[in-house]
């Protein structure tokens, strides 16, 4: 039976073969092509010896895992087993561990520089495309030009007494990480690990993901940049130092995301 998707050379089947679930994980291969996957591995320590394995691909390996559902390093190494299609060369439990514990201070400035050369490669892919790089609406109104940021804390529950959790504000008990995303490409380009009971309104860890995020976006130069933060984050200390981001070759305004307008610089 055909199917009636976009692409009618695609066909229903129930045999089970050639299907792989979860197509976002096609980052694996998207890794390879932009270049991600050999930069991480020019970053990360390198070994000698037949045995050794890559680590810039085991840790690209791994981000796919937790993207198709692992919540261990046990479980990230079966669903390599499992989709043996995307990991043809499945990295074992010991090598992803020595991965993660070789990620020191320095390395994570490596693998942060990496992320920001990477990402201008795929930005610059995205505005050469027949559409042009993606401008969000708002209102109704496309904001060309305009690169938005969202930056909001989320709670994370955790039911065990796993470093950094604590009671949160709406009495659970977990973590409450602060995060930026980029709307315009749905990317998340900085994450504060905090514990359950860090306050909403951090103006100093606010200053911190903030910065942490403009060094990941690569703005051209006289672009124009929209903050829109979480109305419980809004403090004047944090709107001085949002003003203070713009400068001759970049202009910065900011919103609250519940409609109220903070400022928007000229």
């Amino acid at each position: 039976m055909k199917s009636t998707g976009w692409d009618h050379r695609l066909a229903v089947r129930a045999d089970g073969k050639k299907l792989i679930g979860h197509a976002g994980v096609v980052l694996r291969k998207v890794a390879d092509r932009v270049g991600l996957t050999a930069a991480l591995g020019a970053a990360l320590p390198r070994g000698v010896g037949p045995g050794w394995r890559d680590r810039g691909m085991a840790l690209v390996q791994l981000v796919c895992a937790i993207a198709l559902g692992a919540t261990s390093v046990l479980e990230a190494v079966q669903l390599q087993y499992h989709w043996r299609a995307l990991f043809p060369r499945p990295v074992s439990d010991s090598t992803l561990w020595r991965t993660l514990e070789a990620i020191d201070g320095p390395v994570l400035a490596r693998v942060e520089r990496v992320r920001a050369a990477i990402r201008r490669v795929v930005w610059t892919l995205l505005a050469l495309r027949p559409g042009g790089f993606p401008w969000i609406a708002v209102g109704g109104r496309e904001l060309t030009g305009w690169y938005v940021l969202d930056v909001d804390a989320t709670l994370v529950s955790c039911t065990s007494k796993k470093e950094g959790a604590a009671g949160t504000f709406k009495g659970g008990f977990g973590h409450h990480p602060l995060g930026a995303w980029v709307a315009n490409t749905r990317e998340c380009v900085a994450m504060l690990l905090r514990p359950g009971n860090a306050t909403s309104n951090d103006v100093a860890d606010h200053k911190t993901v903030l910065a942490a995020a403009l060094r990941q976006l690569p703005l051209p130069l006289w672009s124009k940049l929209l903050v829109r933060i979480d109305g419980a984050a809004f403090s004047h200390a944090l709107l001085e130092h949002l003003q203070s981001l713009t400068t001759s070759r970049r202009r910065v305004g900011a919103v609250t995301l519940v409609g109220r307008v903070g400022w928007s610089s000229g």
